[in-house]
């Protein structure tokens, strides 16, 4: 595993509580979530390649660079979900789960954080291999990053995610 980076260690610590103990923390798997949202990519570069050859052709003089651009913004967009998961820092104590982010959103680090009290049981939604989404919670907004389309919150990109599941069980077993 990718060393984790000082500031998330450091933001860590901040948000951590008097006497929580860490069960277990790790990053998403940055390399699984650009494999999957990499797809794009094969929208993005002929979207690119056309608006290009189209232009050479004078087919489309004044779409030229809006098209350019709207190919652009999709090729970007794995990378930019990529430098995200990089700064990213999923956290399991004693106590509740943590999701912690380095400089993203207007230039500060987030945490969110949630007490065992508010989680369900938890769902694991494989998506390669041994790497999946943990779901512990529902009915949360859309926009929240770490929800998923219908409103599940959890870790994505987890590797091991059937062990890490299993580890969050038995932490919110022994807090209920």
């Amino acid at each position: 595993m990718a060393r984790i980076p000082q500031r998330l260690l450091r933001l860590r610590d901040e948000k951590l509580f008097a006497g929580e103990n860490i069960l277990w923390q790790s990053r998403p798997d940055a390399w699984a979530g650009l494999r999957w949202t990499g797809a794009t990519w094969w929208l993005s570069v002929p979207w690119i390649a056309m608006s290009a050859f189209a232009n050479w052709m004078k087919w489309i003089d004044g779409a030229t660079y809006p098209l350019l651009i709207v190919g652009a913004a999709f090729a970007a967009i794995p990378i930019l979900f990529f430098i995200r998961d990089l700064q990213t820092l999923y956290v399991i104590t004693d106590r509740r789960v943590l999701i912690l982010r380095g400089v993203w959103k207007d230039n500060k680090p987030t945490a969110a954080s949630m007490s065992y009290n508010r989680v369900s049981t938890p769902k694991v939604e494989k998506v390669s291999g041994n790497v999946g989404h943990l779901y512990f919670a529902s009915d949360f907004s859309t926009q929240n990053e770490d929800a998923d389309h219908t409103g599940r919150y959890g870790f994505r990109w987890v590797k091991d995610v059937e062990r890490v599941r299993e580890l969050l069980s038995g932490a919110i077993g022994k807090h209920a």
